[in-house]
């Protein structure tokens, strides 16, 4: 399951998280704070995908768990449609 409920330093450079948008993205930096997390998407590239823990609901993610998200979406959020990455993608990809 995601770590919920972050705090400084729980996330680091080489680790992965689900950013606001709910996308897997791996963690290229953490600002001085600790607190401000940036990244790239594991779902499109899209760069930077910067994140507040205490405010954006950042969760960190394992591999296993970056991998299903990119193929299929976060398993317990519901996402509208237009914002549904993973459309398309069928289960048998795993």
């Amino acid at each position: 399951m995601p770590i919920e409920g972050l705090q400084a330093g729980d996330i680091q450079p080489g680790d992965i998280y689900e950013d606001c948008a709910y996308h897997p993205c791996l963690c290229l930096g953490v600002e001085a704070n600790g607190l401000d997390v940036w990244g790239v998407s594991l779902v499109d590239g899209s760069y930077p995908r910067s994140c507040d823990l205490h405010h954006c609901g950042v969760r960190k993610l394992s591999l296993e768990e970056a991998w299903r998200w990119k193929r299929h979406g976060p398993p317990d959020i519901e996402l509208d449609p237009a914002h549904r990455w993973w459309a398309g993608s069928s289960d048998q990809d795993s």
